[in-house]
């Protein structure tokens, strides 16, 4: 703001016309435009108050009005930066504790019960802040953060999570609580009000896993962060993912509306859709870390390697479980119920044998024209060997590929994952046992609920002896589920 603007401004303006005490010249103003607001003030006052030659003028009534509406100008801006530097000295004294609290008390997070009455947009705001944050997110990967980002923005429990656990003093008392018997012990006020706002949170948000147990801090939580791609999980790549609040994710699906041509004053006729309700349950996912009480103190970074060591046994269930989980007890996985439904298999061309150069072909014109656009391929390493050598003096259609190369990741210019718990072509030879599936993988939908928690126990005992055998064990869960909620999205190589 200029000299001239503030006299603008205050043009027929009186000292009555203060709202609160504080004139609108000096709302939202930064520091340094408080400090250049005074300036201004001050010269205006005195070219009113003194000639040039020092000589004191007589104000007119509206200069007055001015003098007395530039004097309560004045004394708000020196108010306001008085303030600021009082605070200022504070985060000094305090930088740390104070920070913290001064964030939250910005973000309208003062209390745990804050963050689950903030609006959605609030949530995913001050979460997308967080994430920015250099010093918090140094760590993460660029795709890591790319997909924390799309899970921020897509899910509200993973936003006020992060702005519950993402904080210096909940990362101290975490790894303190998981490291420690009696962790809580060692707590300063500072990270017990931490822990204490995460357990109130967890009680009060439905979004959150079970009572018990401490939540993993998101950036290192591998319920959350390995579905990037740095991860070798196709499904966390490929398939449909939601957040829930129960313990079922329910949805709509229909084969659409079937419209007609109609004659001319004839009745239209009744093309309302049938309708059904896919189910999608959540089960628990468990894992768990012996080690040696020696291995947990003179391993310094023991605890902060949790995220490597719980993500790999996590990520091969996972695998395991979306492709041929049982359902009951487990995430159902796509190949299970597509060998079940006779309409999603599709022969072989030569039964009992090792598929050849046609039935690529035949499983993916059967694939809907629909699926086909946005489709890719899963199968076993053993099946990808073969489709590499169907290529032959006769059959130069077909994939040739050399052995430097180590997968064919395209067939039909569509991608190619792999799944080593899908069928290999030499035990695939029973009756509808699958080879390869292809299919718009957004038909297969993974159910998350809140994060992953982890639990110490501080002694372990002989299951002979009953005696304590100095290991100590990291408990862990994370609940998660899977399914195919449109079968006619998919079709199963199958030889039968």
């Amino acid at each position: 703001m200029d000299s001239n603007d503030l006299l603008e401004e205050i043009r027929g303006k009186n000292v009555s016309d203060i709202t609160d005490g504080v004139p609108d010249e000096v709302r939202s103003k930064s520091p340094d435009e408080l400090h250049q607001l005074i300036d201004i003030c001050d010269a205006h006052l005195k070219s009113l108050h003194q000639e040039d030659n020092g000589e004191i003028r007589s104000l007119t009534p509206t200069e007055s009005k001015a003098f007395d509406y530039l004097i309560q100008v004045r004394n708000a801006a020196m108010k306001r930066i008085e303030e600021h530097r009082a605070l200022s000295e504070v985060f000094a004294r305090r930088p740390s504790a104070v920070k913290t609290v001064y964030a939250n008390l910005r973000a309208g997070i003062s209390e745990s019960a804050g963050v689950v009455r903030m609006t959605n947009a609030e949530a995913r705001d001050n979460a997308l802040r967080t994430l920015e944050d250099r010093s918090s997110s140094a760590h993460l990967r660029s795709e890591e953060k790319d997909q924390l980002d799309r899970s921020i923005r897509s899910s509200t429990d993973i936003a006020r999570r992060i702005l519950v656990t993402e904080t210096e003093h909940y990362r101290n008392a975490w790894l303190k609580m998981v490291t420690r018997p009696n962790g809580a012990m060692y707590l300063d006020d500072e990270e017990r009000h931490a822990m204490q706002v995460w357990d109130e949170y967890r009680t009060m948000s439905e979004g959150t896993t079970t009572a018990g147990g401490f939540g993993i801090p998101v950036f290192i939580d591998p319920s959350i962060i390995m579905t990037a791609q740095g991860s070798g999980n196709p499904f966390l790549q490929i398939a449909r993912q939601v957040d829930v609040n129960t313990n079922a994710w329910k949805g709509v699906n229909s084969a659409g509306v079937s419209w007609s041509f109609d004659a001319e004053n004839v009745e239209v006729s009744d093309d309302s859709p049938t309708l059904a309700q896919p189910t999608v349950n959540v089960f628990m996912a468990r894992g768990f870390i012996p080690y040696s009480i020696e291995v947990g103190q003179d391993y310094p970074s023991f605890a902060s390697e949790m995220s490597t060591l719980l993500s790999e046994g996590y990520d091969e269930l996972l695998v395991d479980k979306f492709t041929r989980g049982t359902g009951t007890g487990e995430p159902q996985g796509v190949l299970t119920i597509l060998s079940a439904t006779a309409g999603n298999r599709v022969a072989i061309q030569t039964s009992g044998s090792n598929f050849g150069a046609n039935d690529p072909y035949t499983v993916w014109k059967a694939l809907a024209q629909r699926f086909r656009r946005k489709a890719s391929w899963l199968m076993s390493v053993d099946v990808n060997n073969k489709i590499r050598q169907l290529g032959t003096a006769n059959v130069y259609h077909a994939v040739t590929a050399t052995l430097p190369e180590g997968w064919a990741d395209a067939l039909f210019a569509k991608p190619v994952y792999e799944s080593p718990y899908m069928p290999d072509s030499t035990t695939s030879t029973s009756a509808n046992s699958g080879l390869a599936i292809v299919g718009d993988f957004n038909n297969y939908l993974i159910a998350r609920r809140g994060g992953m928690s982890v639990e110490l126990i501080p002694h372990l005992f002989s299951t002979t002896t009953n005696l304590p055998s100095g290991t100590r064990g990291w408990f862990a869960y994370s609940r998660i589920g899977g399914g195919v909620v449109n079968t006619s999205g998919f079709k199963l190589l199958v030889n039968t």
